[in-house]
């Protein structure tokens, strides 16, 4: 989450913040290309991308109580639809992949 949350840090707009997560989240998982299950967890993630960036923006604690949530929300919806904690993912060593030119 550290990661995601620098990636939207100079983010202007709610727009621009999940987007920035997006991408980080992508590359932090090695995700190169889409899936409908990838699509999935980015519809999901979604609301979480966008608490923290109200959190991040604001200084109440109701913000804070708000993000807090939605990654409890999240995390629940993918231990229920994957039967497995989303966390998980981040274990998993990515094999590089080789550049190969033609």
């Amino acid at each position: 989450m550290q990661a995601i949350a620098e990636a939207m840090a100079s983010a202007e707009s709610e727009e621009i913040a999940v987007a920035s997560a997006f991408a980080a989240l992508r590359t932090r998982l090695g995700w190169n290309s889409d899936s409908e299950a990838r699509s999935e967890v980015m519809m999901h993630f979604s609301p979480v991308a966008l608490a923290v960036f109200r959190n991040a923006a604001s200084s109440e604690d109701k913000s804070a109580a708000e993000a807090h949530e939605a990654i409890a929300a999240f995390e629940r919806w993918y231990a229920e639809t994957r039967g497995s904690p989303f966390w998980i993912l981040f274990e998993h060593q990515m094999p590089d992949t080789p550049l190969v030119d033609f």
